[in-house]
């Protein structure tokens, strides 16, 4: 058996994976599945081989390669212009190649450890004129594009293709996992063209800023879900498993009928204290975006904040209108593979080595290996 149907994604988080694969011609044929919580990292590669296994036996396939989405606290999002004199030419797809290069060389030799996983380019001036999409065969005496770079250290890449490769699977690409789902999201919200995605993970929170529909800036802070469940064992004194339990329950009266030492009031001061400081982090870093729209909106979303939904947004303060999204298990792959498949005029694309036939975008990837 060959690993021909169907494209997998995997969407490896600190305490969480999740899996899926979409069947290359059938798109309402696909399977999905999600490892146990863990708390203790040395056992990824254990859910590793579970997941990989529930789909080989779903598929009827056996998968020799994996498309790998990933977020961490050191990933990074740089924007960088760079321009170039035409000397009224012709506008030509090699200009923007020429340009892309330059920068993408200016970033790897400032941030020697990241790999750039996404390339985007968010404008192109010619001639004064901004554009959104590259205008070809256009008259141009000078160019300006502005390109995002979505960066994950070689390290973390290299951690995960340790793991598969265990396994005899090789990853054909990576995929920053809080962009595509941001992404994803964005494109069912096209009414706000000012949007602030908060995605709070394990150990991390990222926000991932759209301005004018334009992606502004993805950025980290060093905090997640996990510091809540540990102020909880801390505070309680019960250890880390048993305040996960009280964590994602904590509305559920039942659950305190074995913790008669404490409320739930008390509780909720706990929860919602940390995550009042996640949010204060996240509206800095939006604020030091210079957004200042009045129509302006913040998502919030991730395994981190289970403990939260719109019936209780209300306590919690935040200086934007605020929504929780409702997340399924099968959302985060589905995000990759939808970002992976969908024409987009902003994103260069980072595409397998093996392709033989290359249109313009894709034949960046090679250009700059």
């Amino acid at each position: 058996m060959g690993n021909n149907n169907h494209q997998v994604y995997v969407d490896c988080g600190f305490s969480k994976l999740r899996a899926s694969a979409f069947h290359k011609t059938n798109l309402k044929k696909k399977f999905h599945v999600e490892s146990n919580f863990f708390f203790d990292y040395k056992e990824i590669s254990k859910e590793v081989q579970k997941i990989i296994s529930f789909l080989e036996e779903d598929t009827n396939e056996y998968i020799d390669n994996i498309n790998l989405m990933v977020d961490c606290s050191e990933m990074l999002s740089i924007g960088i212009s760079v321009s170039k004199k035409i000397d009224a030419a012709q506008l030509k797809q090699d200009d923007i190649q020429f340009l892309v290069q330059e920068a993408k060389q200016q970033i790897l030799e400032y941030y020697k450890n990241q790999n750039i996983v996404h390339i985007i380019i968010n404008n192109y001036k010619i001639n004064s004129v901004d554009y959104d999409y590259f205008p070809l065969n256009t008259k141009c005496n000078f160019i300006a594009i502005d390109i995002l770079f979505i960066c994950l250290p070689e390290v973390t890449i290299e951690y995960y293709k340790n793991i598969f490769h265990k396994f005899d699977i090789s990853v054909n690409q990576i995929i920053c996992s809080s962009y595509a789902k941001a992404k994803n999201y964005k494109e069912d919200l096209l009414t706000h063209e000012n949007i602030s995605f908060i995605d709070v993970g394990y150990n991390k929170t990222s926000i991932t800023t759209y301005a004018n529909n334009k992606i502004l800036c993805l950025n980290v802070i060093p905090i997640g879900g996990n510091h809540i469940t540990k102020d909880i064992s801390k505070m309680l004194k019960i250890d880390l498993i048993q305040a996960e339990n009280i964590k994602i329950n904590f509305d559920n009266q039942e659950i305190f009928s074995d913790y008669r030492d404490f409320s739930l009031g008390f509780l909720q001061k706990i929860i919602f204290a940390r995550i009042e400081e996640i949010l204060r982090m996240c509206a800095q870093s939006i604020k030091l975006n210079s957004i200042t729209a009045s129509s302006f909106k913040v998502a919030l979303m991730g395994e981190g904040l289970k403990t939260l939904s719109n019936q209780n947004k209300e306590k919690i303060f935040i200086a934007h209108d605020l929504d929780f999204l409702e997340e399924k298990k099968q959302d985060a792959c589905r995000a990759g593979f939808t970002l992976s498949k969908s024409l987009n005029r902003q994103e260069v694309s980072v595409v397998p080595k093996k392709l033989t036939k290359q249109g313009f975008f894709e034949q960046f990837f090679h250009f700059f290996k």
